[in-house]
């Protein structure tokens, strides 16, 4: 099971107050129950929602997108634009675009197979949004793959910052203080490593936002 971020109380008040779920992201919901597939949940989008339309985001890029939960989620927040969504699976991608056209909202995503480190060189910059939500070991990858994409006031935002079911929050915590941790997941090191690496960018302020679990985010400054 994975461990809890914050209280579960607190995840059901943050669902309570968020933005209302539509049928898409209800059916999505379920979709993800039947299949076990994680997903950044009702508290982390309504968050994904708002950072879009409060920063009036016109372009965003997902690095793994599945079968297209946050994608939906960040697609609410914006008025107008295009946001590209890239998946290894070739189900789970078409999966997301029938949601999206169930939802009269495909126009606006391009669905792309495939690994989002490689694809995001086709496309030009700026991005107003990047979600990193790809290998954990490979985020620090793809953060360096879309920084030249990036401009001032640019938000990156990474899931998993502070647990998953890989990931192991006290050894995260122990190698960003630089102890040497032999047992630490390949995933855990990868996290860490992204934490240190946005942390100590001077071209970066980042907070960490403990819903879910945990996104860290960084502004381009």
């Amino acid at each position: 099971m994975t461990e809890e971020v914050v209280p579960s109380e607190v995840t059901e008040l943050a669902g309570l107050i968020g933005p209302e779920p539509d049928e898409i992201i209800e059916v999505m919901e379920s979709h993800a129950d039947e299949q076990n597939f994680p997903t950044v949940g009702p508290a982390v989008g309504a968050w994904l929602s708002v950072l879009a339309r409060t920063t009036d985001a016109a372009r965003i890029f997902e690095f793994g997108s599945g079968f297209g939960y946050s994608a939906y989620w960040f697609a609410r927040g914006m008025e107008e634009g295009e946001i590209v969504l890239t998946e290894i699976n070739a189900d789970e991608l078409d999966q997301a675009e029938e949601y999206f056209e169930q939802a009269d909202i495909a126009d606006q995503a391009h669905f792309e197979h495939g690994d989002a480190i490689d694809i995001v060189e086709c496309y030009d910059g700026p991005f107003d949004i990047v979600l990193i939500d790809n290998e954990k070991q490979r985020y620090k990858e793809a953060l360096q793959a879309v920084e030249e994409k990036l401009r001032s006031g640019s938000l990156v935002l990474a899931d998993n910052a502070i647990t998953a079911g890989v990931i192991d929050r006290d050894d995260v915590i122990s190698l960003l203080n630089g102890e040497k941790v032999e047992t630490a997941t390949e995933a855990s090191r990868g996290i860490a490593e992204y934490l240190a690496y946005v942390r100590d960018h001077d071209g970066l302020e980042t907070a960490l936002l403990p819903v879910g679990e945990g996104v860290a985010v960084s502004v381009v400054l």
